[in-house]
């Protein structure tokens, strides 16, 4: 009897606009249609982050989003142009640098509209959200339904819910694929750091854990998200979160050995959640 997924993969890669690395995100691109692997993009609206620019802008940017969203991949609203203008960690994040975070609900709602509006006028629908360097607050949560945004990646915590303003959460856990215990697991990638090593790995994880990579329609089709406040109290108390997490991996990899041994000095194992963003941009005055 083939045994039941329960231990499921999300794939994500953040940072996606113009001047993003072409030359390793062409390979990256190639690896995920082979496979068939359908992942939630975070694409940048309007990209003013120096940080996101270690190349030339590509041509027809928007034709690569308009393909990727053909290919039934998920595309997400990744802020506005990237530029963390306050210092605020918002609900989930650890760093206290935002776009969103602290601002007035009229500054918030107008850089969401504005955001909203360039992927209308591009023929992009996204109903998810990714906050750059994952800050965002209540009001930002709040405002996102007028946009007809209704999920959130973002926190740690094993399983999608749904949290106030009706917003379904999809926690975002992971930098690289590893043996996890059950649950629904994201993964977030940022090509933009990678060496050549780095795709390499990934695309021999890629083939290693195909079998239990969805789609994000597919990972909720699977785990319904069930309305719990106190999932949404633990995911947005981020130091606790993160804490505990990182602990319960631990814990099931050192309980379950015979699992993680075909992994054995793979490095995903040395480092498998998410490190605190590093912004290298400053805050604006």
């Amino acid at each position: 009897m083939q045994r039941e997924r329960n231990k499921l993969f999300l794939l994500r890669f953040d940072d996606i606009c113009p001047t993003m690395r072409w030359d390793i995100w062409s390979q990256i691109e190639r690896a995920l249609i082979d496979s068939g692997v359908k992942p939630i993009l975070a694409v940048v609206p309007d990209n003013r982050d120096p940080v996101l620019a270690p190349a030339p802008a590509v041509r027809d940017f928007w034709g690569h989003v308009r393909r990727w969203q053909d290919l039934g991949w998920t595309i997400s609203l990744h802020g506005y142009q990237h530029l963390y203008v306050v210092r605020d960690a918002g609900l989930v994040a650890l760093r206290k640098t935002s776009e969103f975070a602290s601002l007035p609900a009229k500054e918030q709602e107008e850089k969401l509209r504005i955001g909203t509006d360039i992927f209308a006028r591009e023929g992009i629908k996204s109903r998810v959200w990714i906050a750059p360097g994952d800050s965002f607050d209540e009001v930002t949560a709040s405002l996102l339904p007028k946009f007809g945004i209704d999920i959130i990646s973002a926190g740690w915590f094993w399983k999608p819910f749904i949290g106030p303003h009706n917003m379904t959460w999809l926690p975002c856990q992971l930098s690289t694929f590893r043996s996890v215990p059950a649950g629904i697991w994201s993964v977030c990638h940022h090509h933009n750091e990678w060496t050549r090593l780095d795709l390499s790995r990934f695309q021999n994880d890629l083939v290693r854990y195909r079998k239990d990579i969805l789609s994000m329609d597919e990972a909720l089709a699977k785990c319904p998200p069930k309305r719990a406040h106190w999932r949404y109290h633990f995911c947005t108390s981020p130091r606790l979160s993160y804490f505990l997490v990182r602990a319960h991996l631990k814990i099931w990899k050192l309980t379950h050995k015979e699992d993680t041994a075909d992994t054995a000095g793979n490095i995903s194992e040395d480092a498998p959640w998410p490190r605190p963003v590093l912004v290298r941009s400053r805050p604006a005055r």
